[in-house]
């Protein structure tokens, strides 16, 4: 009753439920609402997708109701897959008719045949998302639920309709969908479920790099990502989506000394980022920060493990890893790219005496995103060490005070050079050359050191003298 009346109060929002019941009644078609709609409304979550099982041609049904509301013309028919799609006010409403699918060893595209309701459900990859509503007069709002999935929705626990190791066999990118959804509603994965994960973990190998990412990102961006990656983890499937993160853990003893778990470290950083910043490539830039440190690890008798030269490793390891991934080879891959090469710096600002000048270089090589450089820093203290942890706090805040003082003071964000290498070949009469280069370098490293402002006079003499120790004078003067 209850479930009834939370869809009646959805239907009185939203009146296209009812449209569609009517087209289905005139045409003498039969329609649910089923999957992940059904599911966020019995959740509280909001949910702007609606997925339409037509018993029949799900295109034709697709194409009935947009003339229904008006929108004739505007069906995207996807004909290799039998759907249609329809956006209505804010919703993203798909058609499809009821199927059966079955399956081949080498593909997760199944071979389809037209079905029943009974048909689809079994078909879904969850409980919870096989539930369906009636959108037939005679049975309207009517809840359809065969494999217990309210129950399961109830305790926070995600099976399979049908038998696990068949359901991920199958297709094999609905084990990154359990975890994902795990993460997202912070679900349990049913132990049976789980187990045939992990026997079925090879055959994550026949999905694409581009959807195992987008599974990947999805988990990325709920509240607390690490426990999707300890799953991953667990289940066995992290080495083989991820090898470079997997490599990360583990923590080698010698001559007493040990390091920290960088594997951990990386999952504490992450969710730290998550508190901070919904921006998925800052949360990138989160789990890359340390993922050179298994390449640069070296033992020193005195000062124990190191990782020198982590960041800029690091910074190199990202285009490859985006690449594998499938993840765009554009800014955002160049902006985590850069968080990485820079993570240390104003942690190594923060434990000494924080100077203009390298405050000045830090705004200078981060530019505008200079804030998200800052919270992956902060995101970054993961002592327990009460002391050390107030310590760095405070600090930071000294750095942070810094960079608007020198900010304000410099303009240095986004630096453009007061004098451009034009200018210099316009005064001396010079082409292109190894000395214009040379005279801009040190322009700019004035600047930056603070012998003189970031003002075109200023920078003008210094030209002209640094240009004089070269030999050159301007045109027109002996």
């Amino acid at each position: 009753m209850a479930i009834l009346q939370q869809f009646q109060e959805e239907c009185s929002n939203n009146p296209v439920f009812e449209v569609i019941a009517g087209v289905m009644q005139s045409n003498s078609l039969e329609a649910y609402l089923i999957g992940g709609y059904v599911r966020d409304l019995l959740l509280g979550r909001p949910c702007k997708d609606l997925d339409i099982t037509v018993i029949g041609d799900g295109i034709t049904a697709a194409e009935l109701v947009a003339k229904e509301l008006g929108l004739s013309g505007q069906v995207a028919v996807f004909k290799n897959f039998g759907t249609a799609m329809i956006k209505y006010r804010d919703f993203d409403i798909e058609f499809v008719g009821a199927r059966k699918e079955s399956y081949s060893s080498h593909s997760r595209k199944p071979t389809v045949a037209q079905g029943s309701l009974e048909d689809d459900q079994n078909r879904r990859d969850f409980t919870i998302n096989a539930l369906a509503i009636s959108l037939n007069k005679g049975t309207f709002g009517q809840l359809t639920d065969p494999f217990g999935g309210i129950a399961d929705l109830s305790q926070g626990i995600l099976r399979t309709p049908l038998d696990p190791i068949i359901t991920y066999s199958d297709d094999p990118l609905r084990m990154m969908r359990a975890i994902r959804f795990a993460t997202q509603l912070n679900f349990s994965i049913d132990p049976a479920s789980f187990e045939a994960i992990k026997t079925q973990k090879e055959r994550i190998r026949i999905i694409s790099a581009e959807r195992i990412s987008d599974e990947l990102n999805k988990i990325i961006l709920s509240p607390k990502p690490s426990r999707g990656f300890l799953l991953l983890r667990e289940s066995g499937l992290l080495p083989l989506i991820f090898p470079a993160f997997s490599a990360l853990e583990g923590v080698e003893i010698k001559n007493g000394k040990g390091h920290k778990d960088n594997f951990f470290h990386t999952l504490e950083v992450l969710d730290n980022t998550a508190d901070l910043s919904e921006n998925l490539w800052l949360r990138w830039a989160a789990i890359l920060h340390d993922i050179a440190k298994p390449a640069t690890k070296r033992f020193d008798p005195i000062a124990g493990w190191t990782f020198h030269g982590h960041e800029d490793k690091g910074a190199r390891m990202v285009p490859g890893i985006f690449r594998d991934l499938k993840l765009p080879m554009n800014e955002k891959m160049k902006y985590v790219q850069k968080l990485v090469l820079l993570h240390l710096r104003p942690i190594v600002l923060a434990k000494s005496e924080v100077t203009d000048s390298a405050v000045r270089r830090l705004l200078f090589e981060a530019g505008d995103d200079i804030d998200d450089l800052m919270k992956l820093c902060s995101a970054d203290v993961t002592t327990k060490n009460e002391f050390k942890q107030k310590k760095y706090k405070a600090n930071f805040q000294l750095v942070k005070e810094k960079l608007v003082e020198v900010e304000e003071k410099d303009n240095i964000r986004n630096w453009q050079p007061p004098v451009t290498g034009e200018m210099i070949m316009e005064v001396f009469g010079l082409g292109p050359g190894k000395e214009i280069g040379i005279i801009k370098n040190a322009i700019r490293e004035a600047i930056l050191d603070g012998q003189i402002p970031n003002e075109y006079q200023a920078a003008h003499i210094f030209m002209l003298e640094k240009a004089a120790e070269l030999g050159l004078q301007p045109v027109g003067k002996k």
